[in-house]
């Protein structure tokens, strides 16, 4: 048994006992559910609102919106309210047709000034939507619009399937809280905080939806998990401490995501003295080594932290699209090799001069801080996890529990564990190219290598989605180059969560898609096929 096992395994029973109940005993209490109404709790209240130009539906269904396009259940990319799209020879013109059929909820007609007006306020507001790409979108007919590009983007298919169009007519600065869309459903009641109340669009243009009305609860993860024993709640998503649980008259989906955790590196040393534009320090001198960052991607063991931190829920994640078909395999590395870890130390110039075993070089101790949010269990357990696996070999991690608040003016000179994972591949683009680097959360850790940069320049510019595959596995790891542990390590990514929802055994919600990252409401992709099977 490795040496850091015994305290590993005594960080996560001792957050086990802060987090799980006792086991479920079977419970008598009915579902209140049926085909006119369920209740979910499943967190994913947006504090912006429902506007998808400011950024609502990225990491799932906009529900109250159509999308020109979207993913089923194999992440395939399919119609909805477009029937067909072309993309010129320059690729910067991309001509879809719209149905003809497609009303918004207030019974006014969906039209191709709808999505044109939708494309462009997207690109105006700057907002969570990035289409910065578009030059202009106008509508060439009725139910026919062009979307025309500064350059072209194999990505920019991933505008077409997440962003929802919104109504011409009735878009304005209250929208966010009463949105007006295409969807299958159509918003009744918000209140903030605490529910929102959701029915049938009688105008959906698809198959009517089989469930008339869904009542989002939003409670943090212990309610949610109390809502679904007591039969108050059909659908309730819960951390992977709780699905090892029971709860009589419900089933356990274990849905696969590509919602990873991982660490985050500030790249540059702190002894340079850059500044974010807002004024906060940029660089680590630990962690701007290289020795540092492989050592540490190589003596994680990333099995131990799925079966001991997410219960089996999980799986090892060695880069930010482990499972993706746009995903390296020769990027992945055999981890959990300590031995190997403090080799790549010592031939770094990294050993311990003074005996206290935190290793040093040049009078540099190896010794970080790693921040994750406080009110999150699982990036907890994860962090202390880690840092003891790192100790080991004699690197030194500080946890600390912050609020994103402490956390983002931090988060360039510190070691951050971040969760990101998205069907979009202008994640992989946002993580790692230069000129992300900006201040925010995308490329933190201000990595820069211009190889790199010019091969995901090659991907985002790639005729096509599936032609640009080559390129963003490239970025990965090709041989000799790549981001990933072989390469610069930027990173040490280290699970994969798989989402786990108790459902009722009455609720047949089909075959759920890989899901992206955890907000908003992932789970509903498919809402409009869920029906209840019980009378």
């Amino acid at each position: 048994m490795p040496r850091w096992s015994l305290g590993f395994l005594l960080i996560v029973q001792m957050l086990a006992a802060c987090s799980n109940p006792q086991t479920t005993e079977s419970s008598n209490i009915q579902s209140s559910g049926s085909k006119e109404q369920i209740v979910l709790a499943i967190g994913g209240e947006s504090e912006e609102g429902y506007d998808p130009t400011l950024g609502w539906g990225r990491y799932g269904s906009p529900l109250f919106q159509s999308t020109l396009l979207r993913r089923d259940e194999n992440l395939k990319i399919v119609n909805d309210l477009a029937e067909r799209y072309e993309v010129s020879e320059d690729r910067k013109v991309w001509t879809v047709k719209i149905r003809e059929d497609a009303k918004f909820s207030d019974g006014k007609p969906l039209t191709a000034e709808d999505v044109a007006y939708t494309f462009n306020k997207a690109a105006e507001s700057a907002g969570l939507t990035d289409i910065s790409v578009l030059d202009r979108a106008v509508a060439t007919g009725s139910y026919e619009v062009e979307l025309r590009l500064k350059e072209p983007q194999s990505t920019f298919v991933n505008r077409l399937i997440t962003l929802g169009i919104v109504p011409k007519h009735a878009h304005n600065e209250n929208y966010a809280r009463n949105p007006i869309g295409s969807g299958p459903y159509k918003l009744v009641q918000w209140n903030e905080g605490q529910q929102l109340i959701v029915e049938a669009n009688p105008e959906y243009y698809g198959e009517k939806p089989k469930i008339e009305r869904l009542v989002f609860l939003f409670t943090e993860e212990d309610a949610a998990f109390a809502a679904a024993k007591s039969g108050q709640a059909q659908v309730a998503a819960v951390p992977q401490s709780l699905a090892v649980q029971k709860i009589n008259g419900m089933k356990l989906y274990d849905v696969k995501s590509v919602d990873n955790r991982g660490l985050m590196f500030p790249y540059v040393p702190a002894s340079e003295g850059k500044k974010t534009p807002q004024g906060d320090p940029i660089g680590n001198d630990v962690t701007a080594d290289l020795a540092i960052r492989q050592a540490i991607n190589y003596a994680i063991d990333r099995k131990a932290l799925v079966e001991g931190v997410l219960e089996g829920y999980g799986s090892s994640a060695y880069g930010p699209v482990t499972g993706l078909a746009w995903e390296e395999p020769d990027a992945n590395i055999q981890d959990a090799q300590p031995e190997k870890a403090r080799q790549i130390l010592t031939e770094g110039g990294w050993k311990d001069s003074d005996g206290d075993r935190i290793v040093d070089k040049n009078g540099l101790k190896a010794e970080f801080t790693i921040l994750y949010p406080s009110n999150d269990s699982t990036r907890q357990a994860l962090a202390l996890s880690a840092a003891e696996m790192i100790k080991n070999i004699g690197i030194q991690a500080n946890v600390e529990g912050k609020s994103w608040d402490e956390i983002k003016p931090r988060m360039h000179n510190n070691v951050i564990l971040f969760g990101w994972g998205s069907h979009d591949q202008t994640e992989i683009y946002n993580l790692y190219h230069s000129s992300s680097a900006q201040g925010d959360f995308n490329n933190a850790g201000y990595y820069a290598n211009q190889e790199i940069d010019k091969t995901l320049d090659l991907a985002m510019g790639a005729p096509s989605e599936e032609e640009a595959i080559a390129f963003w596995q490239a970025a990965q790891w090709e041989g000799q180059t790549g981001f990933t542990t072989k390469g610069d390590a930027t990173w040490a990514w280290l699970v994969n969560l798989h989402h786990t929802y108790f459902v009722s055994e009455c609720l047949d919600i089909g075959n759920p898609q890989v899901e992206p990252h955890g907000h908003g409401w992932p789970i509903t992709s498919n809402i409009a096929d869920w029906k209840w099977v019980c009378n």
